[in-house]
């Protein structure tokens, strides 16, 4: 099967790519991530969700279709053939700022085994990169409070106050 990418390799740095660790590459999601660990990556955030190879091809086609608003990366160790890091940018079309563009940074994680190598900055700049070639006029994100140390390094200044409302589910009968 072929492996097809989310978007195109333009809207990916080629200066945070220099400074990746030799043998680690930046790359848009691909069609065969999910057999290369990209879910598993994702484990470290939160409950993923046991998902199918069927499932994980639906939503990445779906992303696919959509991919002027989805821009999901990752890092590879090519050795390995492996996922080791990733990241996502939406890209939201406002009515405000003259119709202008807001990118919203998701999904940030580091293989446990991978920290160290500052990989997680490298997807942080590398999906910066993408804001800014897709005309987006901020990047914003959400973070935990012991988390803001590491945004403020990768050039974010706290603002606002994030704040949720998790739509209620019925809790599964036994």
């Amino acid at each position: 099967m072929t492996d097809i990418s989310l978007f195109e390799s333009h809207l990916l740095s080629p200066e945070v790519q220099s400074q990746l660790p030799p043998g680690y590459t930046l790359r848009a999601l691909r069609s065969n991530d999910y057999e290369r660990g990209f879910l598993k990556v994702l484990e470290v955030l939160t409950e993923v969700g046991g998902h199918t190879k069927q499932e994980f091809t639906d939503q990445f086609n779906y992303m696919k279709k959509h991919n002027h608003e989805y821009f999901t990366i990752t890092i590879t160790e090519d050795s390995k053939d492996k996922v080791v890091a990733v990241g996502t940018i939406m890209v939201e079309r406002k009515f405000v700022h003259k119709n202008g563009k807001v990118g919203h940074i998701e999904d940030i994680a580091v293989d446990g085994n991978q920290q160290g190598k500052k990989l997680g900055l490298r997807i942080i700049q590398a999906l910066k990169y993408i804001g800014a070639n897709t005309g987006c006029y901020k990047v914003i994100l959400d973070c935990s409070e012991k988390n803001i140390p590491f945004y403020e390094k990768c050039g974010f200044k706290q603002k606002e106050v994030e704040m949720a409302w998790y739509v209620p589910t019925p809790k599964a009968r036994l």
